[in-house]
């Protein structure tokens, strides 16, 4: 029947398509075609539909909404047994180009898909004369991906393109890859290598599912795996951080009993805050989690804000004019005594930090007013003149006896301030430093995997 009615179309063909063998070869395979059946004489038969996935490009990877934009070069090829013909009754053609609405098209689609996207539109599929048609074509495609930021910014992400059959179990379509998975393993010959994304590799699995356990589907998923290149936050996020906190250590070595250091670390303090105010758009941000660099950008001011709440609380020691009583004696003992040897400060950098900008005594120095009065006659005691005198000797006696032990108890409480400074620099420098560390660690290990 299908040769009559083909031998009653060639018999209508003239005219300017007489001898047009394209135009024959698609009245040829388009009479008595039906497009919403199945391509297959046994109906037992599966549709064996073979595909492809090469990753052109990674558009958009959208944290905060869990959506990854890609731009990939989906191919898939099946054999339709209703269009087949001899190419020597077709001046030898062995492929033709048909619109893909003329024909049968397995309904596989991406699972994860959770918009449109702004693919081209291709309307033409090749047809090979064995029935072998190939579909080619771009396509955008916008998946939900369950995106883990709290590498970020040495993460690699790993999301998923599940390619099955909607409706039809794997009695009547089945699923395979047109190559080996190693080499759609390594495939990156289309990739464009130049943005923030690097294609790591495109993994692919075959699975067969049942949700009732009778109607078994196929389904083919592609696991594309992507690696941020990190130089840009690195240089715009790390290395300022880096730099303010090295300065807050250069701060340290300002004398504790100035002024100075507690301004010059409310300068620093603030300069974080700023820098942390224009970094805060290019952190990503999810609902389910915070990116460990984050979490660092606040230890960091915790320590700027812990460092000028020491270097406050060192001045307030150290300054003479508000110290009333003399440093107890379990605090001379753990202090002056245990600490000093335990940090290695000798007490000739006590005379060193007394004598830089203040007028207090080191040990071993005379007080001129110890020696008032002593050259006094008893034997002119009687005299009135004499006893106001000695009274007011006396008086001053006593005010320079109480200046000077005011002064050794600022010197004494300056020891002190002086070496809780040292001590407590050493700890903020070693906090510091094993936070840096296991952060760089941590950092390499993740670029390195």
């Amino acid at each position: 029947q299908n040769n009559c009615t083909y031998t009653m179309l060639l018999s209508n063909n003239t005219g300017r398509f007489a001898n047009a063998t394209l135009v024959r070869l698609n009245e040829f395979l388009s009479a008595g075609y039906k497009k919403g059946v199945r391509p297959v004489r046994d109906w037992r038969q599966s549709t064996t539909v073979a595909i492809d996935l090469m990753v052109y490009a990674i558009l958009n990877v959208d944290e905060k909404n869990q959506v990854l934009t890609t731009y990939v070069w989906y191919r898939q090829q099946w054999t339709d047994e209703f269009l087949v013909w001899d190419p020597e009754e077709f001046d030898d053609v062995k492929q033709i180009s048909i619109p893909t609405a003329n024909i049968w098209v397995p309904d596989i689609l991406i699972n994860e898909f959770v918009d449109v996207g702004k693919s081209p539109e291709i309307p033409y599929i090749y047809l090979g004369h064995t029935g072998l048609v190939r579909n080619y074509k771009p396509i955008q495609v916008v998946t939900a991906c369950s995106l883990n930021i709290y590498n970020f910014p040495y993460d690699v992400q790993k999301c998923s393109l599940t390619f099955q059959s909607w409706l039809h179990t794997t009695k009547d379509i089945n699923i395979t890859l047109m190559r080996t998975p190693e080499e759609v393993m390594n495939d990156k010959s289309v990739f464009m290598n130049q943005g923030e994304w690097e294609l790591l590799h495109v993994l692919s699995t075959y699975k067969e599912f049942s949700i009732d356990n009778d109607d078994y589907y196929a389904e083919m998923k592609f696991h594309v795996v992507i690696r941020r290149r990190p130089l840009f936050y690195t240089v715009n996020l790390l290395l300022p951080s880096v730099f303010l906190m090295v300065m807050d250590i250069v701060g340290f070595y300002l004398p504790p009993d100035s002024g100075e250091r507690v301004s010059f670390k409310i300068t620093l303090l603030l300069g974080y805050s700023v820098f942390l105010i224009i970094v805060s758009d290019t952190l990503p941000a999810t609902a389910i989690g915070t990116p460990l660099i984050g979490v660092y950008f606040v230890v960091c001011m915790a320590l700027l804000v812990i460092s000028l709440t020491e270097s406050v609380l060192i001045v307030r020691l150290v300054h003479k004019q508000d110290l009333q009583s003399r440093v107890p004696q379990w605090v001379k003992h753990l202090v002056l005594e245990k600490a000093t040897v335990l940090l290695c400060i000798r007490n000739k950098k006590f005379c060193s930090i007394l004598s830089q900008g203040s007028d207090l005594p080191c040990e071993g120095s005379r007080d001129p007013g110890r020696n008032l009065g002593l050259g006094l006659s008893t034997r002119d005691s009687g005299s009135p003149v004499m006893d106001g005198i000695l009274r007011e000797i006396t008086t001053i006696r006593q005010f320079l006896e109480k200046k000077n032990e005011s002064r050794e108890i600022a010197k004494e409480w300056l020891q002190v301030g002086y070496v809780l400074d040292v001590l407590l620099f050493r700890v903020y420098l070693l906090t510091v430093l094993a936070y840096s560390i296991t952060l760089g660690t941590l950092w390499s290990v993740w670029q390195n995997v």
